[in-house]
Order: C-alpha cells, then sequence, then structure tokens
C-alpha cells in the first residue's frame, strides 16, 4: 500500500481559513459506507442520523496557547517555540525555529523576563527539551504569552482563541483542536442527549505527530508519535453498555476514535486507563469499537485520510472527496464535515 495512493488534488482556495459564525453551519456530506450514497445535508441536522440507544463519544481535550515567541539571551535573535508536551514539571519537549541556534544550554526570555527557558537536550526529530523558569503558576503566564497553534495552512489570524476550542473542552494538553468537534454547539448536544443518545467523554492530547506528513512511500513503514489518553470507569462502561445492548458507538473526530480503539481488547470492550498510544489506523484494520464516525475532510497522503479509508474504504472515501471539492465543500480544521455511516 502506498501513501501515493491517497493523493487527491485539493484547490488551495478551499482551505477554509476561519471558521463560520455559528458552528454547526457547517455542510454536512454524509456517506454511507456499504452503498457508497452521498447526501448533502448541513451540521445540525446531525441528530437526523442519531438513533436512541447509541453513544457519542467526545475528545475533551483542551488546545493551550502552545507557540511562544521570545529572544536569544545574548544576542537578541527572535525565535519561536511550540510546546508538544510536558515530559515532567516545568520541562516541555518542544518544536524550535530556527532550531540550528538553539544548542543545549542555550538560554531563551519570553514577554521580557516574565518566563525564560534553557534548552537541555536534542531529542527525536530534533526536537528539543526546555526546562521553563518563572514565578506563579504556569498555565496562567502561557495564557497571557502564548498563541494559539493554528496549522501552517490557515494564514488568516484568530480573533477569538475560543473557535479554537470545542464547547466541551476541559483537560488543558493539546497542540491541535480535535477539530470535527469543533461544529458542536451546546444546545446541539443537549438535542442529542433529549433524544436518548449517550455522551461519553475520552481525553486524548493531539500531538503535531497526527499531522505531520508521511515521509515514506511504504505506508507500514510510517511510524505514529505517542499521545496521551485517558479513560474513567464511568465513560468506558458507557461505551461497552452501548455495544451490549446493540447501540451504536459513534466517534466524533479522528482522535476519539483512536483513543476507543487504543483502549480495547480484542473481543471489543474499552478498558479505562490512561497510558500513550501509537496506534495507527490505516486500510486493513479490523475496528473493534467504532461504527460511525463524524469527521472533518483531511489533507492528502495523511494518516487521517487513511484512517477514514480503513472504515470507509479507499475508493469510496477519494470518490466522496471528489465530490466534496466539485461541491465547493471547505477543507481541514476549520472546514466542513463528513459522517461515515
Amino acid at each position: 500500500m502506498k501513501t501515493s495512493d491517497f493523493y487527491f488534488d485539493l484547490p488551495k482556495e478551499l482551505i477554509a481559513q476561519d471558521p463560520l459564525e455559528n458552528r454547526d453551519a457547517s455542510r454536512l456530506l454524509v456517506l454511507d459506507r456499504e452503498t457508497g450514497a452521498l447526501e448533502h445535508r448541513h451540521f445540525y441536522e446531525i441528530v437526523e442520523y442519531l438513533r436512541p440507544g447509541d453513544c457519542l463519544v467526545l475528545n475533551n481535550t483542551k488546545v493551550i496557547p502552545a507557540r511562544l515567541y521570545g529572544v536569544r539571551e545574548g544576542t537578541g535573535a527572535l525565535i519561536e517555540i511550540l510546546l508538544l508536551k510536558r515530559r515532567e514539571g516545568s520541562i516541555w519537549e518542544t518544536l524550535v525555529k530556527p532550531g540550528k541556534k538553539a544548542r543545549p544550554g542555550t538560554r531563551l526570555i519570553f514577554g521580557d523576563g516574565l518566563m525564560t527557558g534553557e534548552v537541555l537536550d536534542v531529542v527525536d526529530e530534533g526536537n528539543r527539551l526546555i526546562r521553563f523558569s518563572y514565578e506563579g503558576v504556569f498555565e496562567e503566564i502561557l495564557d497571557q504569552l502564548g498563541q494559539m497553534p493554528l496549522p501552517p495552512y490557515i494564514t488568516h489570524e484568530l480573533k477569538d482563541k475560543n473557535r479554537y476550542q470545542t464547547v466541551y473542552a476541559k483537560h488543558e494538553g493539546s497542540a491541535a483542536a480535535p477539530t470535527a468537534g469543533l461544529h458542536f454547539t451546546p444546545e446541539l448536544l443537549q438535542k442529542v442527549r433529549d433524544m436518548g443518545v449517550a455522551i461519553a467523554e475520552v481525553t486524548l492530547h493531539v500531538g503535531l505527530g497526527t499531522f505531520r506528513p508521511v515521509k515514506v512511500e511504504d505506508v507500514t513503514q510510517h511510524h505514529m508519535h505517542s499521545e496521551f489518553y485517558q479513560i474513567d470507569e464511568e465513560t468506558a462502561e458507557r461505551i461497552n453498555e452501548t455495544k451490549r445492548r446493540g447501540g451504536r458507538v459513534i466517534c466524533v473526530g479522528t482522535t476519539s476514535c483512536r483513543t476507543i480503539e487504543s483502549a480495547a481488547t480484542a473481543d471489543g470492550t474499552v478498558q479505562a486507563g490512561s497510558g500513550w498510544t501509537e496506534i495507527f489506523i490505516y486500510p486493513g484494520y479490523p475496528f473493534k469499537v467504532l461504527d460511525c464516525l463524524i469527521t472533518n475532510f483531511h489533507l492528502p497522503e495523511s494518516t487521517l485520510l487513511m484512517l477514514v479509508s480503513a472504515l470507509a474504504g479507499k475508493d469510496r472515501i477519494l470518490e466522496a472527496y471528489r465530490v466534496a471539492v466539485e461541491q465547493r465543500y471547505r477543507f481541514f480544521s476549520f472546514g466542513d464535515a463528513m459522517f461515515i455511516k
């Protein structure tokens, strides 16, 4: 299976640069994975495809303002830091630009000295371990100094940083938003509950590994970066009870999907717990828990496109994407949605 098998041509103007005024006003492309039939709807109509007894799985991670701009001590040269994951205490694994100048021992200054950092080591793929020093609470300082880490294909400035958070975001730790969830409003979620659909929340802190390009031609040789996930007892039981009763488990986003599939036993039972997952789902993967998926439109040749192809079949997905391009759907993080049933 080749990476190039997952290529499609995407006009640049279809990459959504700004969120819509109303979250649930996005378009919704519904794909029946058995027949390949497509329907063109709006996201607020998702309730028409849900049934009492189903379970909607949400990823309640919260994006941190992980992009920091500072200067190198001594030279005053500008430097950009992206926080990837906390290793321990005030030590973070980071992506640094320009990286060549950030050797171990380099000291960095942020916000005129409100926070400083020292490069401790160079680790996998050139990432830097940095120890930060500050007075007070790190999260509060980060909120003051940091910016939302929008993907590189979004060039417009985000006016309201809450629009890059889901309305149910709780646990801080992500370097990117679980974007399929951006379409939900509190009112729409309440409507879902009122119709007898269970809601289960998991946590997976999204790392940049999700978005890294696949650089190998043989898909099976690609290695996913690890991401931290957590599932509590109540959530695990809610999902397992749904399966026992014959309801459908519907994941909101590929991150929710990877979380429950990582925590599932061979017989499809979801186990409570926490840990790190490197799960890579591509065609041929046997889904243990997931029945349906709400997702956005993904980049050509990406691991996310491979995941949805594993669920619906590569040919069906590429045909759906061809139609989406033809019908001028909006792509990627702030774009439109897809329901694969």
